[in-house]
């Protein structure tokens, strides 16, 4: 089985589409060869994080797996997730990300080819300005250069995500990072091509003096950053668009 663990905090807008997302890529797919199998054998799981909105009645009319928790923070509701589940591979879709049947299938070939895990390259949706476009190119040029897995999309097998215990809760953010250097201990690290699509709501709705000072107070100050929600708005103050893209 696989399964799709999507986190969750106030995503009514933007939840609809990625598990249609979901849906759609996973129809069909036999998780042991990637190629098409009989039944549909996928689940989705919607950690629903302390949300004020309509995103836990939404994932359940779209007939997801609804689990509720209440910590505010991503690792954790990705633990939750993955404690849930039942799938031999798990996805980690973000809820404003949309995925195509080529990050399943590619997957899966991956971890069936000896990789213990991996991501995907990834490309903002919309219309965003051009200094937010300079800061995603350069940004996306460094980090997966560095072979380093995008929060909005990650996949491992449930043996390897056991093995390194699952994400870091002393982390807000950054989490992604550690988990794909665990993951790196255990065998090769696999990012696919093809881009998934996420919101590039931040880089719409802050200017981008708000996000540079944010991004280099968190590199002024390092790991210790990264250990407490201070500081943290621009991913934990909940900041939504009224429509999706």
């Amino acid at each position: 089985m696989l399964s799709f663990i999507v986190p969750a905090y106030n995503e009514e807008i933007e939840l609809p589409a990625t598990i249609e997302s979901i849906r759609a890529a996973a129809h069909n797919i036999d998780p042991l060869r990637g190629g098409f199998a009989v039944a549909n054998n996928y689940e989705i799981i919607v950690v629903d994080d302390a949300s004020t909105d309509a995103t836990a009645e939404i994932a359940r009319k779209a007939g997801a797996e609804v689990v509720a928790i209440d910590r505010r923070q991503i690792a954790a509701a990705r633990n939750a997730g993955a404690r849930a589940a039942r799938g031999d591979i798990l996805f980690f879709v973000d809820a404003d990300t949309r995925i195509r049947r080529e990050h399943v299938t590619g997957a899966i070939e991956a971890v069936n080819g000896a990789y213990a895990g991996g991501s995907a390259r990834v490309v903002t949706d919309g219309t965003i300005p051009l200094w937010g476009r300079l800061l995603m190119k350069t940004f996306c040029a460094v980090y997966f250069a560095n072979n380093l897995g995008a929060g909005a999309f990650l996949f491992t097998t449930r043996e390897n995500f056991d093995k390194i215990g699952g994400f870091n809760e002393d982390f807000y953010i950054g989490e992604e990072v550690y988990f794909s250097l665990a993951l790196r201990k255990l065998g090769r690290f696999k990012i696919l091509r093809t881009p998934v699509i996420t919101s590039g709501r931040k880089l719409r709705m802050y200017s981008a003096r708000q996000i540079l000072v944010r991004s280099f107070g968190i590199l002024l100050h390092g790991k210790r950053a990264a250990l407490s929600r201070d500081r943290l708005d621009l991913w934990y103050e909940g900041k939504r668009e009224t429509k999706s893209t």
